[in-house]
């Protein structure tokens, strides 16, 4: 309860602050892409399937090319810019209003990789996911998965409102950076196989 209501009144705060921010970045991508949002669905709490929302990033896709591939020639200028500074996660806020996301807690990947995950990886679902978290200050798209998951296992173990708020501040801290955003020289962020 006391996460919930943590939540809540951050993302508010957040949401009111930047609300000028927001309406430009839905305006800039409306004029230069025609697209403001995409939308995907991902694993939340206990494997339930939800719609997480971020601004759209990427052009999309011609004949020749496959969704996977070459994702970062498909980033737009301006995605470039909002993934960067992680703006492209703002509208994630909404989901945490929903109660299908938390501030902190393992992110969110998607559904298609249910299957994949071992029993013990599976724990990371116990939590709620997170716009940030253990993993992703650890290091984020440049860690593998097999660490990214037990980054992500260790903070189930250990969750509490002291390491969020220590998980929020790195966070902060590393905003300007724009470092871990992306995978490899090709991908913005690798692809699970289970055993990766």
């Amino acid at each position: 309860m006391v996460y919930r209501l943590r939540d809540i009144i951050l993302s508010l705060l957040v949401l009111i602050s930047l609300c000028w921010l927001f309406s430009l970045i839905c305006l800039i991508l409306w004029i230069s892409q025609k697209r403001v949002f995409f939308i995907q669905k991902r694993t939340g709490f206990q494997g339930e399937v939800f719609k997480m929302i971020k601004f759209s990033t990427l052009r999309d896709v011609v004949s020749g090319e496959h969704e996977e591939h070459n994702q970062r020639k498909r980033l737009t200028p301006v995605g470039k810019l909002l993934r960067r500074f992680s703006l492209d996660e703002l509208p994630q806020l909404f989901n945490v209003l929903e109660g299908k996301m938390s501030l902190v807690g393992p992110r969110p990947l998607i559904h298609q990789y249910w299957n994949l995950y071992s029993e013990d990886q599976k724990k990371r679902f116990e939590v709620l996911p997170g716009i940030t978290g253990w993993a992703q200050v650890k290091g984020r798209n440049a860690i593998s998965f097999t660490e990214r998951f037990k980054l992500d296992i260790w903070y189930v173990h250990h969750k509490s409102l002291g390491l969020d708020f220590k998980i929020l501040l790195i966070t902060v801290g590393k905003f300007f950076s724009g470092k871990d955003v992306y995978a490899d020289d090709q991908t913005t962020a690798a692809l699970f196989d289970g055993t990766n």
